[in-house]
């Protein structure tokens, strides 16, 4: 799979894959990401869920299960050591990002938010904002805190609580 990937990445490289497996664990989600995947799911995600995780995929963002976030962020709580789990992130978490602490207030409340594994709509819903309001501080997050993207975001807030 992740020879494939890498494959159509190298013939097409601003395609945005998205692999549908039927089941998948923390390592088939890993090696997607690591192979340049944007996204994987599972074959028996319900129609508008899998709609609306294609049309996100293709506004640039990546889509892989919260489940496994969660698992990355609890291996990172319970790892003393200070690099990345098992190289899943692709970023370390040191003196580089020790910069974004300048984050106000309802950047940090939205990246606790991330760190549950919460979407923009549901994070809109409870602080009562828009769900452009939400993209435009993750966005914000991001560059402060020099992530990519959400899963590193989150696993940032793991590492400088």
């Amino acid at each position: 799979m992740a020879d494939l990937i890498r494959g159509l990445k190298v013939h097409y490289a601003a395609a945005r894959i998205v692999v549908l497996a039927s089941s998948f664990d923390l390592d088939l989600i890993m090696l997607a990401h690591e192979a340049g995947a944007a996204g994987l799911l599972q074959t028996t995600t319900v129609p508008d869920v899998l709609i609306k995780s294609l049309e996100l995929v293709a506004l640039g963002e990546s889509v892989f299960p919260g489940a496994a976030i969660l698992s990355l962020i609890e291996n990172a709580r319970n790892d003393p050591a200070p690099s990345n789990v098992h190289g899943a992130t692709g970023v370390t978490m040191d003196a580089p990002l020790l910069e974004g602490r300048g984050l106000s207030n309802r950047e940090q409340e939205i990246l606790r938010l991330l760190t549950e594994g919460a979407a923009n709509k549901m994070i809109a819903r409870k602080l009562d904002v828009s769900e452009a309001t939400v993209k435009v501080h993750v966005k914000a997050i991001l560059r402060k805190i020099g992530a990519q993207n959400r899963t590193q975001a989150a696993m940032w807030a793991v590492r400088h609580p």
